[in-house]
């Protein structure tokens, strides 16, 4: 088992510097395209942040763990609002931009419905998959259009999406290595993720859902919870929150649906029972703390702080796990 540990440590370590490099490769890549900075934010700064749950989900599908892999998707999603944003409000009240709050904050709102309802399916087959990728492309396709058209305030925050992130290479050479050594170190971290976590899963008895939703979704969330933390820092909050919403809408629509082309993705009992309903409950508290004054408070930091320390508590009890599935 320590060596799994050993593992798993080293693949999320490995994974978040893929992450970043990927991340920064591609911004300067789609820089020396001629891509504008609003569909750079929009597209190539969402997928950046997706990167390591993406590699994650697809390694553990193709692994036969596909518990992990949608344990990954809804994990991530309820640590990128409960924690994620929690921590960010500790350092500095997140002012959230009404604009994004009311597209990608439904959108991603929608999305979380859609893998709910999928949920009580019990599969995503690769046609639903395939659904969710066209879908995901029309929104973004569409969401340009309007930011182009209209020259929206949501435009100018996912310019500064592109901003706030530092160390873009600028030579050409340097921007394909960022891309080529990142892109092998989101591969390479993965593999060793996914393994040492199966194998601790097994050495300590514990269910690959569980293990999907906490060790490895916190640990594919660290790239979101540093850049949430240095926004907050140097108080552009509302970068934060945007990256989150387009964080989280990326998750289901893009990794759920590429990973189920991949292999149809069986939904275990256990996210139906529990999990679906606390990520939705997630986002149901999410909106109401947004849209009161445009900001999330410190106040309500702690809170969501609170309610994901009693998720992760209630794993270890096992409580509502035990109740049949719907």
């Amino acid at each position: 088992m320590l060596m799994d540990l050993v593992l798993t440590v080293l693949g999320l370590g490995i994974l978040v510097v893929g992450g970043e490099l990927t991340l920064r490769g591609a911004i300067g890549l789609a820089r020396l395209l001629g891509v504008s900075a609003a569909m750079i934010g929009l597209t190539v700064v969402a997928f950046g942040t997706s990167a390591p749950e993406l590699v994650v989900s697809l390694q553990a599908t193709l692994d036969g763990s596909p518990d992990i892999a949608i344990g990954n998707v809804i994990g991530s999603n309820i640590a990128n609002i409960l924690l994620v944003l929690g921590v960010g409000a500790l350092i500095a009240p997140l002012i959230c931009d009404p604009g994004s709050v009311r597209r990608d904050g439904t959108a991603m709102m929608a999305s979380m419905v859609l893998l709910a309802g999928l949920g009580l399916t019990g599969v995503i087959d690769a046609w639903q998959g395939a659904l969710m990728l066209v879908t995901l492309v029309a929104y973004i396709t569409w969401s340009y259009r309007v930011d182009r058209k209209n020259g929206t305030a949501v435009a100018d925050l996912h310019a500064r999406e592109v901003e706030e992130t530092a160390g873009v290479p600028v030579a050409t050479w340097l921007v394909l290595l960022y891309v080529v050594v990142g892109l092998l170190a989101l591969i390479g971290g993965a593999k060793l993720l996914v393994d040492g976590a199966i194998g601790v899963a097994r050495a300590a008895g514990i269910s690959e859902p569980i293990i999907g939703l906490s060790l490895v979704a916190i640990g594919t969330s660290l790239p979101e919870l540093a850049a949430t933390a240095v926004a907050a820092w140097r108080r552009h909050t509302d970068v934060a929150v945007g990256n989150v919403l387009g964080s989280n809408l990326f998750n289901v629509m893009l990794i759920l649906g590429t990973a189920s082309m991949a292999s149809p993705l069986p939904i275990a009992d256990e996210f139906v029972r529990v999990d679906l309903w606390v990520m939705l409950g997630a986002g149901i508290v999410l909106i109401p703390v947004m849209v009161s004054g445009w900001k999330i408070s410190r106040g309500e930091g702690i809170l969501l702080l609170i309610l994901y320390t009693a998720y992760i508590a209630s794993m270890g009890t096992g409580w509502g796990r035990a109740i049949p599935a719907l």
